[in-house]
């Protein structure tokens, strides 16, 4: 069980890593204003929730990361630590996208619910899911290859 935890976790990180590239090009082709991770970091710190504040963009960054990791870790615990289908973890890439999307990160106030955000944002953040979860099953599959 340590193993798979372990596995998924660091699967996570490169995971985030992966998807955060996604975020940032879709961010600089003017497809969304900014990072969502530091909008939940935003509406989460003291304050008017819309406003910015000191800190954010590092916070957001540790936050991204550290929901991607125990996403990638629980996901590696319910495989066993792979192998896995690429297919399974886009699509639990996708749930979670869905999950946040549709529902807490609204229910937070921090954006709106998919089907009434801005159709760049959703394409970044869906894609960049999928590609999450792509990265995700390599680095779990190539984990379970080494053992």
């Amino acid at each position: 069980m340590k193993r798979e935890l372990i596995a998924g976790a660091a699967g996570g990180a490169l995971a985030t890593v992966a998807m955060s590239a996604v975020m940032l090009a879709g961010q600089r082709a003017g497809l969304m204003a900014d990072q969502p991770p530091k909008r939940v970091v935003r509406a989460m710190l003291p304050g008017h929730r819309h406003r910015p504040k000191s800190g954010e963009g590092v916070l957001g960054v540790m936050a991204h990361f550290g929901f991607g990791m125990a996403s990638g870790a629980l996901f590696g615990l319910v495989t066993r630590g792979g192998p896995v289908r690429v297919s399974v973890a886009q699509a639990y890439g996708l749930a979670i996208w869905a999950a946040s999307y549709a529902g807490w990160v609204p229910w937070m106030g921090v954006l709106p619910p998919i089907h009434r955000d801005s159709v760049g944002r959703q394409a970044v953040m869906a894609f960049g899911h999928i590609v999450y979860g792509t990265t995700l099953a390599m680095a779990l599959n190539r984990a379970a290859r080494n053992d």
